[in-house]
């Protein structure tokens, strides 16, 4: 069944199709959804459109290096899989089988905090693996979290700062998503429509977020919902002093996730991060923001070589990776490319997702005349003349 899903996946684009056939509306448009009018997702894709590749010609090309080292871990190829909440909402294996899939890819995964395998069980699986990290209004729970990441061998700790609050994901409200999914006439009709998907729903354990123990979290109002919980537990109150308060408290690599600016960036150098994760969370956020390609030039000179500089959102080709290194990153993030892959097909799904990945990047050097990724700069690309 999993290989007739990815019998005709060639690309990413071709997995994401994969999985809209295999999930619920509400699922799939949540996994693939943007914030309002979507303008911020789109040009994610459309940037990476400003750079054409100048090819170099003669050069023994016969075997390319695409590895890389990041943050002090050497990775096969410069792809990072993303920290993605719950998802089991996609596929029952969730987690787990994206870390697998990223240990057999050797390449580093980063599971999120609203994930739906605990942090303990994902641990065990991945080798190299970074813990995704809000900032909670209740410092015992993230003094808690950040001592279980070290306990189970988290090489790295991405504190996210652009969603404290969430976005306006208006195709969420109309297609009905919850969690964990309510029955109504519509929802049921969907569920009937994708029977592995239901199947699985009802036949495996709920899904939660399990990071969270709740039955420690009933209060004196009775509510004891985690994800009323956690949303009640997100503050747009944080500031470089809560960057400084974690750094003081992790002993490994610090990342922070969702900046755009420059001058955020040499802040976070000054107060000692070692990585930077230029995103605009996908798209999911704040509409009409600029595009973390766009802005990657300017945020690279400002950190000057002092911060390792990853970038995420609109990732979907080898070409796009190639150009976001020429440029200065040192990897890409990818969400929603190996979340297709899960939704399609679990494990073998993300295998498939990062295996398009690595070959297109392995393929694309060849093609540009370029030995290896350490070679890249930005000597191999031309600015699309915008006139």
């Amino acid at each position: 069944m999993f290989f007739n899903s990815l019998k005709n996946c060639y690309n990413i684009g071709d997995l994401r199709k994969a999985a809209k056939k295999k999930l619920p509306l509400a699922m799939f448009g949540y996994l693939d959804g943007y914030a309002e009018d979507g303008v911020t997702g789109k040009r994610n894709r459309e940037t990476f459109c400003q750079y054409e590749f100048i090819t170099r010609a003669l050069v023994d090309v016969e075997k390319v290096d695409t590895s890389t080292t990041v943050l002090g871990q050497t990775i096969a190829f410069p792809v990072i899989c993303a920290p993605t909440a719950l998802s089991r909402l996609f596929h029952h294996d969730g987690e787990i089988a994206a870390a697998r899939a990223a240990d057999k890819a050797d390449i580093i995964y980063s599971l999120s905090t609203l994930s739906s395998v605990s942090l303990e069980e994902v641990g065990e699986v991945a080798k190299k693996k970074w813990f995704q990290l809000y900032m909670y209004r209740d410092r015992n729970l993230v003094e808690e979290l950040v001592q279980r990441a070290i306990d189970s061998g988290y090489q790295a700790l991405c504190l996210t700062t652009d969603a404290s609050i969430g976005g306006n994901r208006e195709q969420d409200l109309r297609n009905g998503f919850t969690v964990p999914p309510k029955p109504s006439i519509k929802t049921i009709l969907e569920a009937s429509l994708h029977p592995s998907w239901c199947w699985n729903y009802m036949t495996q354990p709920t899904i939660n977020i399990a990071n969270f123990d709740e039955s420690k979290l009933i209060g004196a109002d009775g509510v004891s919902k985690l994800l009323e919980y956690v949303s009640r537990q997100l503050t747009p109150a944080i500031t470089w002093s809560d960057v400084e308060w974690l750094r003081s408290r992790f002993p490994g690599k610090l990342i922070i996730k969702g900046l755009l600016n420059p001058n955020d960036a040499m802040q976070a150098r000054s107060l000692g991060v070692d990585g930077l994760v230029v995103s605009n969370h996908g798209g999911r956020q704040l509409d009409h923001t600029v595009t973390p390609f766009d802005m990657l030039p300017e945020i690279v000179e400002a950190v000057e070589d002092k911060v390792e500089i990853i970038i995420d959102s609109g990732i979907r080709r080898g070409t796009d990776v190639l150009k976001a290194v020429a440029l200065g990153a040192k990897a890409c993030m990818i969400g929603r490319p190996y979340l297709y892959g899960l939704s399609a097909a679990g494990e073998a799904g993300v295998d498939k997702s990062l295996e398009i990945l690595r070959s297109e990047i392995y393929r694309d050097l060849q093609l540009l005349g370029c030995p290896s990724i350490s070679a890249l700069d930005s000597s191999y690309l031309r600015k699309v003349d915008s006139a």
